[in-house]
């Protein structure tokens, strides 16, 4: 079968894929092409449909920022947009930019292999076809490889069950139906107050409580509105200049600068407020167990008064882990839901799930009736769709293989091995610690660069070495260690939900400008850490 070749492929259709063709293809002029699994653009927010979804970033924060043109042209309607809203918004682009002439939907590649001779990768795709290019850049996605535990039974469930990181297009309709949600991470916290108010009864099976902060959501204001597209200038500064790359700053403030009086008026303040923002209330919570703990116990108080049965107050509250330091959820009335006389709470660390039969779920003391099963498990995250791309590079080493022992990488962006491939925050960068879109394109500017460097020096081949992932991994563990975030054993950050992954924590916690300086530093001295050829 003969190939189809291209100067760059970009494998992914969501807000890394999306600008990356149009920096390759509209800026380099090169000959490229996005494959996308899904049957339209979105990436995340295509299989992202559950009820509730939605974006944890205020709207116009999570944007592009690249075009002051789209940032002016585009209206967000609420603080926290919806996932339909979402696809709009990259529809919107696409077609602004015609990069849909260059994407290709329903095509999922089977395997990536760099071949030597002709320094090229070869593409398989589960249509059969065959792609050539130069380069190869991964923009999958952080959290788009689902998973569903293993739990004995569940083939003989005689009901519907979702992942909610695939759900159907067309939705699901739980009018009547008593419905068990496995999971409350930040996905099955958005889920179940939208489950609650159709199902006839639902049960939410907890292993691991998690603290969370109202949205506070709500439609804009015209004024501000106006305000977004007054401010290009400013909110494009403050997401650039802030370790989380969102639209607000952090106080410079520690936790004890003040007294108590002062600490719970400030706690009061941006509970009322809402969101992400209360991880910015004061400077240390993320760093300093002392001033997490004064956090952390006014959240447990907040959510205790708003739980009305003491039991599952006690449960929903027995928190394992410091705030902020697992994914911090934000919610629209999900600790109100265990308030509804339709809504069950199970502790299954004390009541753990044995097994899923025709009728429902039993656990070690009881049996739950179940017409479906909605699973908010999360996802193998940050290297789990990379793997399961089945990418080999030189000397046939196989990824699944060289990160046997954890992802290494040098800054995120290229893997040892793997020569003219670039991985779009991938793991050993901030990615899933800020707001993704900013993280995005960062990357790809940054990539983008690298390849006109290579162009403009006639070089057909760029790599990193294992000294230099290693460094990189030292540096990556430096930054973690500084924070609470390496303390939670059992936080996706380090793979722990994904059975026999290894335990390592993968995004990089420095902060975006202090990692986007360190990558301009690179690239300023000639892409140190990089061999061109």
């Amino acid at each position: 079968m003969s190939k189809i070749s291209y100067d760059a492929i970009i494998i992914g259709a969501g807000f890394s894929g999306l600008y990356q063709l149009y920096k390759l293809r509209d800026k380099l002029k090169l000959n490229c092409r996005v494959l996308e699994k899904g049957s339209g653009i979105g990436g995340t927010w295509y299989w992202n449909r559950y009820p509730g979804a939605r974006c944890d970033t205020e709207s116009h924060a999570y944007t592009y920022f690249f075009s002051e043109e789209i940032f002016k042209e585009w209206e967000w309607s609420e603080r926290y947009p919806g996932h339909a809203e979402i696809r709009k918004y990259l529809n919107y682009v696409s077609n602004k930019y015609s990069l849909n002439e260059d994407i290709q939907l329903n095509t999922e590649v089977n395997s990536a292999t760099f071949d030597e001779e002709n320094n090229s990768w070869i593409l398989k795709t589960k249509n059969d076809e065959i792609f050539k290019c130069k380069f190869l850049i991964t923009a999958v996605g952080c959290i788009s490889t689902t998973n569903i535990p293993n739990i004995k039974g569940l083939k003989k469930f005689s009901g519907d069950y979702y992942h909610t990181g695939n759900w159907p297009k067309n939705d699901v309709d739980f009018s009547g139906k008593r419905v068990g949600q496995i999971g409350t991470g930040s996905t099955g916290i958005q889920a179940a107050p939208v489950i609650a108010e159709k199902a006839k009864h639902l049960t939410v099976f907890q292993r691991t409580p998690n603290f969370s902060v109202p949205a506070r959501n709500k439609p804009l204001s015209k004024e501000f509105k106006e305000y977004v597209k007054n401010n290009y200038d400013e909110l494009k500064s403050i997401v650039k200049e802030t370790p989380n790359g969102h639209a607000f700053r952090i106080s410079e403030k520690l936790t004890f600068d003040v007294d108590q009086k002062e600490r719970e008026k400030k706690y009061e303040e941006y509970w009322e407020k809402g969101g992400l923002q209360f991880r910015g209330v004061f400077k240390d919570i993320i760093t300093d167990k002392k001033a997490n703990d004064s956090a952390s116990f006014f959240l447990k108080k907040k959510i205790s008064q708003v739980v009305k049965n003491k039991e599952f107050a006690k449960i929903l509250t027995n928190f394992d882990h410091p705030y902020g330091c697992k994914r911090p959820p934000i919610d629209t009335n999900y600790f109100e839901t265990y308030n509804k006389d339709n809504v069950h709470l199970v502790d299954i660390k004390n009541d753990p799930i044995i097994e899923i039969d025709e009728k429902g779920i039993k656990t070690k003391n009881n049996y739950f009736k179940l017409d479906t099963i909605v699973f908010a498990t999360g996802y193998d995250a940050m290297t789990g769709t990379l793997i399961n791309l089945n990418i080999t590079g030189e000397n046939n080493l196989n990824l699944k293989d060289y990160w046997n022992e954890g992802p290494k990488t040098y800054l995120g962006l290229q893997i040892p091995g793997f020569p003219n491939m670039f991985t779009i925050t991938g793991p050993g960068s901030p990615s899933v610690l800020t707001n993704m879109p900013t993280a995005i394109e960062q990357h790809v500017e940054w990539v983008t660069d690298c390849i006109s460097y290579m162009i403009e020096n006639n070089f057909n081949k760029v790599s990193t070495s294992e000294k230099n992932s290693l460094e990189w991994g030292k540096q990556v563990k430096e930054a973690a260690d500084k924070t609470l975030l390496p303390t939670v054993k059992h936080s996706w950050y380090l793979g722990a939900n994904i059975p026999n992954k290894p335990r390592v924590f993968m995004p990089y916690a420095g902060g975006l400008p202090t990692y986007t300086k360190i990558c301009e530093t690179v690239k300023n001295n000639n892409y140190e850490g990089f061999a061109f050829s």
